[in-house]
């Protein structure tokens, strides 16, 4: 672990409704894939840490679960997941969507979340390209009632726009500290669960909206051959029969795409040719499940 005097580094949480844009300005900020994006809501379910380095600061980054009422075991975990990702940060990044209008939930994570918090919160205005610049003011002065933020950033996380800025002010709010990962490293995940989470980005990508809440992935196996292919096997497990014909689709069309696309995107990660073998499996209530949920990388020993 480096130290020097001057560096700075510190965690960073990033809180906000479900499909405001967490993954894609997490995605943004370390230049590639480290969390799944989908319009579907309550897509990220573990904490995901993305890591930003410079030559004079790290920023370890923390993309939250979307706060929602948990109605699964699964859903409590991520609750929990949330919470405590805000307990271990030097800031927090309440990101809202500039194209969405202020509803109660976000007034409960004002007032149930946000005010536990003792570090300091800056408002993220996400998606400025989808609105006129003139509607910016209210916007801002809309989520600023009741809230004292210690600064307040537009950004375009999908186009870039003023993300530099957000860093460079994150950077000056850090303190002196250590570089916790080496300059090269994106993720402290391990390979296994960022290809568990691509395969499931392309299942939230081509099935209709009732399957993806229900979608685990399970990768039972990854290994290297000797003409430098890597072998991957992953199970698709679904709750109902139901599910599992919409993965499959006709004549196994559907679970074919899920594979081709999610194969590009791990050759991408490895920098190695893929063969990819996924099943699809019924796992019925694996969501309520605990001894299922430690199984599929749902783990809660950080509580």
């Amino acid at each position: 672990m480096r130290e020097e005097h001057g560096f700075r580094s510190g965690f960073v949480a990033l809180i906000g409704r479900p499909n405001v844009g967490k993954s894609t300005l997490l995605n943004q900020v370390i230049g590639q894939k480290v969390a799944i994006m989908s319009d579907v809501a309550q897509t990220t379910r573990n904490k995901i840490q993305g890591v930003y380095t410079t030559k004079d600061a790290q920023l370890v980054f923390i993309d939250t679960p979307g706060v929602h009422k948990p109605q699964t075991k699964l859903g409590d975990f991520m609750e929990r997941s949330t919470y405590s990702a805000l307990d271990e940060v030097d800031a927090v990044l309440y990101i809202v969507s500039a194209a969405d209008k202020r509803g109660m939930g976000d007034q409960f994570i004002v007032d149930h979340v946000l005010d536990k918090v003792k570090k300091p919160i800056y408002l993220v205005v996400n998606k400025i390209d989808a609105v006129h610049p003139n509607d910016l003011p209210k916007i801002v002065a809309d989520y600023q009632q009741g809230m004292d933020f210690a600064g307040v950033i537009p950004i375009s996380a999908l186009n870039g726009n003023n993300v530099d800025q957000l860093l460079a002010t994150l950077v000056k709010t850090m303190p002196e500290g250590p570089q916790y990962y080496p300059a090269d490293q994106v993720s402290d995940h391990p390979e296994r669960f960022v290809i568990a989470e691509i395969i499931r980005e392309k299942v939230f990508k081509l099935t209709r909206q009732e399957v993806p809440h229900s979608v685990a992935v399970d990768v039972t196996s990854v290994k290297s051959s000797e003409t430098d292919q890597v072998h991957i096997s992953a199970n698709i497990v679904v709750e109902r029969p139901g599910q599992k014909g919409i993965i499959i689709g006709k004549g196994g069309q559907k679970l074919k795409k899920i594979g081709f696309l999610a194969r590009q995107d791990i050759e991408a990660l490895l920098g190695s040719h893929v063969f990819l073998q996924l099943w699809v499996k019924v796992v019925p209530k694996w969501r309520d499940k605990s001894s299922l949920l430690k199984e599929y990388g749902y783990r809660n020993q950080d509580y």
